[in-house]
């Protein structure tokens, strides 16, 4: 190869070397900013392919796709002065590259750093005003809506970005708190229990003083009917006794004897003296039972 291919070769080289750093490309999520010797030219770039002086010029591109942004948990007061840890997020949205740009430096981390301390401020802001059970519940959401209004006004004025939404991803009681109040909770409800357990003792005393007052109650109706029928019953074999003893004296006197005799010879261990003289014997001297 001649000389003059050589010098030809260099000079095409170059040539697409110049045309290749002077031909840059935008991506449809995209946007970008033209620097010539570190001063800015031209803003808000769109997509597509575009030119650039070689060398002197440089291009700065920002993601315009909506993008979120943890913001680390932070404590915060109520009105009671009861405080929270409070663990939130933000998704926001490049809309004015220039202003971003004159902003931020085109420093993405600047830019979320920026945001995170609007959201603080507000945060404490609309604690400040608010109940526990307000911000956690009652009045969650207009909280939320307020405050993105609030921060939205003034990244898109001031930083050429527009808030979407603010969300809290979770409230909590601070640890040195939690303890105390889980303290305070279970002796609350070892309390309610032991209240519990009063009334179940003294609702149980009652039913036992109640049962045993029927035990009695039964027992001596019981006992009183069994005495009315025992006497009943007394009467009834008394008269059925004087009956039988109207009709043969004799007879029942001999019965009566007989019955008096198993009694008291039932046991062959007893010992009796009786006067053989006597009535009682008068039906083992004589059947007839004559005198």
């Amino acid at each position: 190869m001649g000389p003059k291919s050589i010098i030809g070769l260099a000079g095409t080289l170059i040539i697409l070397l110049l045309v290749s750093s002077s031909v840059y490309i935008i991506p449809e999520t995209h946007r970008g900013v033209l620097l010539r010797f570190g001063e800015l030219v031209e803003t808000n770039v769109p997509a597509g392919i575009h030119f650039k002086v070689p060398v002197i010029d440089e291009v700065r591109q920002f993601d315009v796709r909506v993008l979120t942004l943890d913001v680390p948990a932070r404590q915060y007061l109520t009105i009671e002065k009861k405080p929270l840890d409070v663990d939130s997020y933000i998704a926001w949205q490049i809309t004015d590259v220039d202003t971003f740009y004159r902003a931020t430096g085109g420093d993405e981390f600047r830019a979320q750093s920026l945001l995170a301390s609007r959201v603080d401020t507000g945060l404490r802001n609309e604690f400040g005003v608010r109940t526990m059970h307000e911000v956690v519940s009652g009045e969650r959401d207009q909280l939320m809506a307020a405050l993105k209004d609030l921060v939205n006004e003034t990244a898109l004025s001031e930083f050429g970005i527009r808030v979407l939404d603010i969300r809290i991803k979770a409230i909590e009681l601070p640890e040195q708190v939690r303890g105390n109040v889980y303290r305070r909770m279970a002796t609350e409800r070892e309390k309610l229990a032991q209240e519990y357990r009063s009334r179940g003792r003294e609702a149980a005393e009652g039913i036992r003083a109640d049962a045993d007052r029927q035990r009695t109650v039964v027992l001596a109706e019981a006992f009183s009917k069994s005495e009315q029928l025992r006497g009943q019953g007394d009467g009834e074999a008394a008269q059925i006794y004087a009956d039988a003893y109207s009709q043969d004296g004799e007879f029942f006197s001999f019965y009566r004897s007989l019955s008096a005799y198993q009694n008291a010879f039932s046991n062959k261990d007893d010992i009796m003296v009786i006067d053989s003289e006597g009535d009682f014997m008068k039906y083992m001297r004589d059947p007839q039972g004559a005198q």
